[in-house]
């Protein structure tokens, strides 16, 4: 068995040898190593180059570093007969929720306004409504929205949320489809994407969405949102638009349309958006290897692959 990983913006020879020592008696190799491609049974992928999967005939699954995967279902060299397994676990669901956490918390004790005073070294007592007062919204309820909504009613927000299928989850007010999304929005203040990438989901942060989001909202300003998810949610010109005419009263942002965020992109001026460069969940090198070391072991004993994308729904 050869293992190879495809790794883009991360140090391949150092997760190699992670493996390496994970997975005594099997081959572990990098892209600049010599291989045998009809070796190859298992690639290990992050950001995969078009040509990625050239060679590899004897494949019996692509482990993906990532949660998302709608760059592997795009790309045209993939096999479409060899089942994608994502990465998904504790580790990775923690720092979802901590980032998801923390931008709701800072945009709900009104740090924009402030960090907007201090600028103009302006000392104005305003005093935020408490946590209970906010409603977040929560849009995908898959693994990541639910621990999300889990450590947010710790703080004592309202919370609902929205997902392809119903769902019944304690404490949230769970809206299904595209049928009950405007009302869904209707009474969301802080709106949370966590959805997949599909088809459907493309483009769905747009000036539309924007527009039905309640209105006076937390401190009677305007509503917020949060994209933790991929940047093709999200059309960044109406954030814009939407965020310079009062629409919205803040954004934070972590995935972006063309990343790195292209440096011409007025989102990097306005005083009310959080930009961070795709980091919100960045899975570690140790718990990445842990996790599919365990999945190749597992797998090769006759186990099923977890986390197994459905190809007909996109995730």
């Amino acid at each position: 068995m050869t293992l190879l990983l495809h790794l883009a913006d991360f140090n391949e020879r150092r997760w190699a040898d992670g493996f390496a020592a994970a997975l005594p008696g099997r081959k572990v190799v990098t892209r600049a190593d010599s291989y045998d491609p009809d070796e190859v049974e298992y690639i290990f992928i992050w950001k995969p180059k078009p040509d990625a999967f050239e060679g590899l005939h004897k494949l019996k699954a692509i482990l993906s570093l990532g949660a998302g995967v709608d760059a592997l279902l795009r790309n045209p060299s993939r096999p479409r007969d060899v089942p994608i397994a994502r990465f998904m676990d504790e580790d990775l669901t923690q720092r979802m929720s901590d980032y998801v956490v923390s931008q709701v918390t800072m945009h709900q004790r009104l740090l924009t306004r402030f960090k907007r005073d201090q600028a103009k070294k302006q000392w104005r007592q305003l005093y935020p409504a408490p946590a209970w007062d906010a409603t977040v919204g929560i849009m995908g309820l898959g693994a990541l929205g639910l621990d999300a909504a889990r450590h947010l009613k710790v703080f004592g927000y309202k919370l609902r949320g929205w997902s392809r299928t119903a769902k019944d989850v304690e404490g949230v007010e769970v809206f299904t489809g595209p049928e009950q999304f405007e009302t869904f929005l209707a009474g969301t203040d802080i709106l949370v994407n966590l959805l997949p990438l599909t088809a459907e989901t493309q483009g769905i942060l747009n000036y539309d969405t924007f527009s039905k989001l309640k209105r006076g909202g937390i401190d009677n300003e305007g509503p917020v949102v949060i994209n933790a998810a991929r940047g093709g949610h999200q059309k960044e010109a109406d954030i814009v638009r939407a965020l310079g005419d009062g629409t919205l009263k803040a954004a934070s942002l972590d995935v972006f349309e063309v990343e790195p965020l292209p440096q011409e992109s007025p989102l990097w001026e306005m005083d009310n958006v959080y930009i961070t460069p795709h980091i919100a969940a960045a899975s570690s090198e140790r718990t990445g290897v842990a996790y599919f070391s365990k999945v190749i072991k597992d797998h090769e004993s006759g186990l099923p692959l977890p986390n197994v994308i459905d190809f007909s729904r996109g995730y």
